[in-house]
């Protein structure tokens, strides 16, 4: 390793401490804000001002998951009134995809898409209502752009960015393999780097939620044994203040489904008590 590729480390350690991240940040919790204000209006359109909306979650760089503790009935042209409502009132994106999910099988039950071009914009069935049922609303925010650095001031950043660089040049022999080495826990045929949220089946990647990898983590941490309900749930969600609902099964339910090509993996259900991953084989 050159001092040059330190160099590249350092700035990309940099970059991801700067105050830039802190700007990402507030606009990912104005976002949530925006969604679950959406929520919150569609249970009042509903004559429902009791009911829980569960804690938004970014499942990836622009999906958003809104969620609710109990069953309820939707009505399509409520949701893409109330979500394009709440957006414009948060100032969000304009552009993006609505997937109403069905909590059991994540099959879609209602989706549509919102466009700044207006023949481009996609709202089929909106007349016909959801039955009542536990959804899932999958918001993906399209063309969403991240604020920039200025390029005076990111000019005079990367001057002690080379200082720093080239002092640790001289350390590089006893560093290398600490940027060559991933982590990784072998599962059948899979690979599951939990650093990195996604599973690798030969030339297969799948990307895992932080939830999933959490349960998956544990699971893998005690190979064919039994992990109280209790457990997991508290490790996962109550320790950080959150309700659970039926969380859990789902998301067990996700991993499932990941998993499913590999007939040496399967995550056992123990009635009343919790779940145990049965794996013939898992190496780190």
């Amino acid at each position: 390793m050159t001092k040059y590729t330190y160099f590249f480390v350092v700035l990309f350690c940099f970059i991801s401490c700067n105050p830039l991240n802190e700007e990402e940040s507030i606009a990912d919790e104005r976002i949530k804000i925006g969604v679950r204000e959406a929520g919150n209006r569609l249970l009042l359109s509903q004559g429902d001002s009791t009911s829980l909306i569960l804690p938004v979650e970014k499942i990836s760089e622009s999906k958003y998951l809104l969620r609710f503790k109990d069953n309820h009935s939707f009505e399509p042209n409520a949701i893409v009134n109330t979500v394009k409502e709440s957006f414009q009132k948060g100032q969000l994106p304009s552009q993006y995809i609505v997937q109403v999910l069905q909590c059991e099988d994540q099959k879609v039950a209602y989706s549509y898409e919102m466009h700044k071009e207006e023949e481009k914009t996609l709202i089929p069935c909106a007349g016909r209502a959801l039955p009542s049922d536990c959804y899932m609303f999958e918001i993906r925010l399209l063309g969403a752009t991240k604020p920039k650095p200025g390029g005076g001031l990111w000019f005079l950043l990367i001057i002690p960015l080379v200082i720093t660089a080239l002092m640790f040049s001289k350390k590089r022999k006893s560093k290398n393999l600490n940027f060559q080495t991933e982590s990784f826990n072998r599962i059948g045929s899979f690979k599951f780097y939990p650093n990195e949220n996604k599973l690798v089946k030969e030339t297969e990647e799948f990307a895992l939620t932080k939830k999933e990898c959490e349960i998956l983590s544990l699971l893998i941490a005690q190979p064919n044994q039994v992990i109280s309900r209790e457990l997991l749930t508290k490790k996962i969600w109550e320790d950080n203040g959150v309700i659970v609902g039926r969380s859990l099964d789902t998301y067990i339910s996700k991993l499932r489904k990941k998993l499913a090509s590999d007939t040496t993996i399967k995550i056992t259900n123990i009635h009343s008590i919790g779940y145990k991953l049965e794996v013939l084989a898992i190496e780190n």
